[in-house]
């Protein structure tokens, strides 16, 4: 059975991408069959996985808008059992295209549902916004990763998106559900990163993720060498941490 799951935060620089990437290449290290959508026009996503996305024809924009077949969009990542498909600049004027489009909340869905039987996980990196794309993200998802940086901020915006989850589950999605919350960029040497830990453990109990991800080198040059951090660095803190994320969600 397969399961999609969305990485969604409208905040920026949450570990949102970082966690797309690793996340994807450590289930697919452990013998799953993934594909990663990638649906943020930023497409760090892509150009983290090693695409040179400037050479790209098909992309989720030409999935979404002109609705082509969304196999011709597939592309083998470097990493086995890990498919990709890219997003491309393009991608933000998608939503203003898709306003008269039939069924606009639902393409996303629609696309995901024909490649449901080729992979075991497929995992959605969302824009760091509320807008049509994310809403057609969390329309598709059977679960949602929320990624939450470890720094004073953190909660913020927070109500917002789940505000947004209730609204989709009232009237598009009933059987989406909350996967969980995971701390990023934890630091221990720093007391705000504890503080942070606890305060969010305290509001959403157990659907804070045991695995934090701490800050780590190797996880920011991973991307600029087109490698996921297993690739770059298998040894390091960071990569480890991923992979228990991927052991923990197998399990859950």
């Amino acid at each position: 059975m397969t399961k999609i799951i969305s990485l969604a935060n409208q905040k920026g620089g949450v570990g949102k991408t970082t966690t797309a990437i690793n996340l994807s290449a450590s289930l697919a290290r452990l013998g799953k069959r993934v594909l990663l959508v990638d649906a943020d026009p930023q497409a760090n996503a892509s150009s983290g996985l090693g695409v040179e996305i400037r050479d790209l024809e098909k992309t989720i924009y030409e999935c979404l808008v002109n609705q082509i077949d969304p196999h011709t969009a597939v592309i083998h990542t470097n990493v086995e059992n890990l498919d990709l498909i890219p997003s491309h600049i393009d991608l933000v004027g998608a939503e203003i295209e898709m306003l008269n489009l039939e069924n606009r909340e639902q393409l996303m869905k629609n696309l995901l549902n024909t490649l449901r039987q080729e992979y075991d996980y497929i995992l959605i990196d969302c824009s760091p916004s509320l807008g049509l794309i994310t809403v057609n993200a969390l329309t598709a998802s059977d679960t949602v990763v929320i990624p939450v940086q470890c720094e004073f901020f953190a909660l913020e915006g927070i109500a917002k998106l789940l505000s947004t989850i209730k609204i989709i589950k009232q009237n598009l999605n009933p059987g989406l559900q909350i996967e969980g919350f995971l701390l990023t960029m934890y630091d221990n040497r720093l007391r705000l990163s504890t503080q942070v830990y606890e305060e969010v453990k305290r509001h959403f109990g157990d659907l804070v993720f045991d695995t934090v991800i701490p800050r780590n080198v190797r996880l920011s040059e991973a991307p600029s060498h087109g490698l996921c951090v297993m690739d770059y660095d298998a040894s390091s803190k960071g990569a480890k941490c991923y992979m228990n994320l991927a052991k923990e969600i197998l399990k859950r």
